[in-house]
């Protein structure tokens, strides 16, 4: 009986060690994104998260919020570094809050297409991963937000039109405001949650954004004209804490590594395309206005790349400028042959 009892310990002891153990390997990965549930982004995301938990047998699983539930990219950002949330999909504004360095990729007409900003993915990849590493974050994938177009209750034609709207900025976004002061306007900075009610006070008359952003929010209902002119290329990226990341086996990490590069070079395809569909719509509701003077927009917008140095570092400008340029000599030789 006394060896029965001793045998029944042991083997309920063993079972918690195990069962210890199992809880001990499981990690929890929370997600935030602003984007709302049923986009394209939170669709990828979910497919990603599903696979990693079975291709890890269950070690790793993910805990996702969309809408901006948790908060806007700093408040993300902060959640981040405190350990309650891991993981989200940033816009440039949230990347910048990481690495000031990176937003140099939302400096203004620095890219002609798309096929520009994926040779610069390709050419500059390790030393955009070590500056989200410096900075506490592994890069798991781009996750592009598209084309910012500028869309107003007002004409805008030229530089001159800015000077009249009352322009919205993101709150801390020293890129958007630097490169609006240049076309003559003066911003309104406001946070993301805070424009519609703006809009509809009339506090602001003119906002910019891609479509992707804008669409679902609603904004463009609001608006009457769309600038036939994207003035950048918004960048997004999809960032994990590197203390998170750091726990996680050797094989969790390639996993997870390899997963990403599936489904986040899929989701900046299927961004492109739903990019292209977000213009055609917005100009199918809205009037389209035609720009007057193109150059004079690029004219300022290099000034403003120049005098943002001060946020991004005037080395990385460089070398991207200088890449950019032999990529299109290049292909400018390539196509005369």
């Amino acid at each position: 009986m006394k060896s029965f009892k001793i045998k029944t310990i042991f083997y309920f002891f063993a079972i918690s060690i195990i069962l210890n153990i199992s809880l001990y390997s499981q990690t929890v990965i929370k997600f935030a994104t602003l984007a709302p549930e049923g986009t394209t982004w939170t669709k990828i995301l979910r497919e990603f998260a599903k696979d990693t938990e079975t291709k890890t047998n269950g070690r790793v699983k993910f805990k996702i919020y969309v809408g901006g539930v948790q908060g806007d990219e700093k408040d993300v950002i902060r959640k981040i570094k405190t350990g309650q949330l891991n993981a989200s999909g940033f816009t440039g504004f949230g990347i910048g809050e990481i690495a000031k360095e990176m937003r140099v990729l939302d400096a203004p007409f620095l890219f002609k297409n798309t096929a520009e900003l994926d040779h610069i993915y390709k050419t500059f990849d390790k030393d955009f991963r070590k500056i989200f590493e410096k900075n506490g974050f592994i890069l798991l994938g781009w996750s592009e937000i598209g084309d910012v177009y500028v869309l107003s209750k007002n004409e805008i034609k030229k530089t001159a039109d800015f000077k009249k709207s009352k322009l919205w900025v993101w709150e801390g976004d020293p890129i958007a405001l630097k490169t609006f002061e240049k076309y003559g306007t003066k911003p309104i900075p406001l946070s993301i949650a805070d424009v519609m009610t703006s809009i509809q006070t009339g506090m602001i008359d003119t906002v910019y954004a891609t479509p992707a952003t804008i669409i679902p929010l609603g904004w463009y209902n609001k608006m009457t004209y769309i600038l036939d002119m994207p003035i950048t290329y918004a960048s997004g990226a999809v960032l994990i804490s590197k203390e998170t990341f750091d726990k996680l086996s050797e094989e969790d990490k390639k996993i997870i590594m390899d997963l990403s590069d599936k489904y986040f070079s899929n989701l900046n395809k299927l961004a492109r395309e739903d990019n292209k569909k977000g213009i055609e719509l917005l100009k199918s509701k809205l009037k389209v206005s035609k720009p007057q003077n193109q150059k004079e927009f690029e004219e300022l917008s290099i000034q403003a790349r120049k005098e943002l140095t001060s946020v991004y570092g005037a080395e990385m400008l460089e070398k991207i400028e200088k890449e950019l340029s032999n990529f299109r000599n290049a292909k400018t030789k390539t196509n005369k042959n």
